[in-house]
């Protein structure tokens, strides 16, 4: 599993920061960065809920 990102709809809230923040990352230009790679088998519950907080929606798992 995957995080992709839709950069047009993120606000750069970094509400996905606080609930996996070995996965989602706000540089100091307030940009998001998702770890490359699958997203590790013991994090996946903090992705998806991640995913679900988004106020957004501009996270979705593949």
């Amino acid at each position: 599993m995957k995080v992709s990102v839709d950069f047009d709809q993120c606000e750069a809230n970094g509400i996905c920061v606080g609930i996996a923040p070995d996965v989602f990352e706000l540089d100091d230009e307030d940009m998001l960065h998702v770890a490359e790679g699958e997203v590790r088998a013991d994090r996946v519950t903090q992705v998806e809920e991640a995913v679900a907080q988004c106020p957004k929606a501009a996270l979705r798992l593949l």
